[in-house]
């Protein structure tokens, strides 16, 4: 699991570290902050362990940028620099936790993906499943992607393929355990069926029959990459999940479904990193842990510009309360305050009539 990460000149931060909670962490601030940055670099570091990729190469891959140079990422500017990024992950060992460090420097002349790449030597070891779910759906256009990507030089990010893929892994072997027959329970019924797929086609099955998933509310797609992924055990004890805007094409209605099954998976010893911009996941976040999970251990992080510098900061606390700033919570509240403001004049104004 990853503990912290260090980034100092990659693209838009100057020099901003982050300490992780090992289950949920929100990222929460205008467009802009780096939210989206910050899941891709963790999962660039992360996907590396199982595929033997280089870092610098993963980078490039999830990034694109443009010529495929990696100098394009170091934060701009009009002399020559230098990004770094160091990040921290814990390796389990026998009975205890050990520390294991990458470190990653590159200039902003830097071509293809020439980097200076250190790691600690138990880097690799135990590496675990990470999973990236980005904003747009793939699943439904699943068919001949994969092969597609195989043969010509596709302009994806590479998050893309990575989530097509995993989910065509095939279903685990043996009985589910307790925990994951749980989440997918609570899938299975907020999608009122199961995924299958034919060849490289999805389809939602249920008593109706199946329904291809390009005819299926993507909202519900959603639900059914994740019913998959448990499935074919991309998410069990010791991986990692990113999720880049949960909220995207998601009815509110599912919101509370999908909330109780992250913090389930947390239960379960999964770690989680979510980009949001979205009130309902953030609140029904704190009903379900002050209702039910009450030991759940999560982190919001507040994503933000310093008024004087520009430079990008981050406040985190484990409380919704004292998340600050809020850009969330205020524009919901400011809505609310209009919304009375506008009742009450309406009010006034019919009682001056009268």
């Amino acid at each position: 699991m990853f503990k912290s990460v260090y980034l100092h000149q990659f693209t838009v931060f100057d020099k901003l570290k982050f300490q992780f909670s090992p289950g949920i962490n929100v990222f929460i601030g205008e467009n802009g902050t780096g939210k989206t940055h910050l899941l891709k670099v963790l999962y660039a570091a992360g996907a590396t362990l199982s595929t033997g990729v280089g870092f610098p190469e993963k980078l490039n891959r999830v990034f694109l940028p443009s010529g495929g140079n990696i100098g394009r990422l170091v934060k701009r500017n009009n002399v020559s620099s230098s990004a770094s990024i160091e990040i921290h992950r814990t390796v389990a060992e026998e009975n205890t936790e050990k520390l294991s460090t990458l470190r990653m420097r590159f200039s902003n002349h830097a071509l293809g993906s020439k980097a200076t790449v250190t790691t600690s030597s138990n880097w690799r070891e135990n590496p675990s499943s990470f999973v990236y779910i980005p904003v747009k759906d793939m699943l439904a256009n699943a068919p001949g992607f994969r092969s597609l990507c195989s043969s010509h030089a596709v302009h994806f990010e590479e998050i893309y393929l990575d989530i097509v893929d995993k989910a065509f892994f095939p279903k685990l072997q043996g009985p589910a355990t307790k925990d994951r027959k749980k989440i997918e329970k609570i899938l299975s019924e907020a999608m009122s069926g199961k995924v299958i797929f034919r060849g490289e086609e999805f389809f939602l099955q249920n008593k109706q029959g199946k329904l291809e998933f390009t005819l299926l509310a993507e909202g519900f797609r959603k639900i059914g990459l994740l019913w998959l992924l448990l499935q074919n055990g991309s998410l069990l004890k010791g991986s990692v999940l990113f999720w880049d805007e949960p909220e995207a094409n998601l009815n509110p209605k599912l919101m509370k479904t999908v909330v109780s099954v992250l913090l389930a998976m947390q239960k379960m010893g999964v770690q989680i990193f979510l980009a949001t911009h979205n009130y309902t996941i953030l609140k029904e976040l704190d009903l379900q842990i002050n209702e039910s999970y009450r030991k759940a251990s999560l982190l919001y992080h507040s994503l933000y510009r310093n008024a004087d510098t520009d430079a990008i900061c981050v406040n985190s606390t484990k409380a919704f309360q004292d998340i600050d700033p809020n850009a969330i919570g205020d524009t919901f509240g400011d809505q609310l305050e209009r919304d009375m403001k506008l009742a009450f004049e309406k009010k006034h104004a019919s009682l001056q009539e009268d």
